[in-house]
């Protein structure tokens, strides 16, 4: 059986959780190339992932990401980009991204 978005989204969350933000990143480029439809939730268990260990510059990324693939970001998804650049110490992106959740 092919693994659908939900198990893929499910093992990027676990991914996360243990702190292997680059298992997670690593799943999510795979589901692209399986032609897995990605959604908020694939990029949210990314970014949170990212902002778990403090990797500020590549939850920002996965955010510009998302309007690439034509997936809108969600409360959660700018919620957990700006804590990771919270944890880098980054307030200027993180207003950045507070002003882009507004809009």
């Amino acid at each position: 059986a092919t693994p659908d978005a939900v198990t893929w989204n499910a093992t990027m969350s676990a991914c996360g959780k243990t702190g292997q933000w680059q298992g997670a990143l690593d799943l999510l480029g795979q589901m692209c190339e399986a032609s897995v439809q990605t959604d908020v939730v694939s990029y949210n268990a990314a970014i949170s992932a990212c902002e778990k260990c403090g990797h500020w510059q590549r939850a920002l990324a996965l955010v510009h990401q998302m309007s690439r693939a034509q997936v809108a970001p969600d409360v959660v998804s700018y919620s957990a980009a700006i804590s990771a650049c919270e944890k880098g110490t980054q307030w200027q992106p993180a207003l950045v991204l507070l002003g882009q959740m507004r809009s």
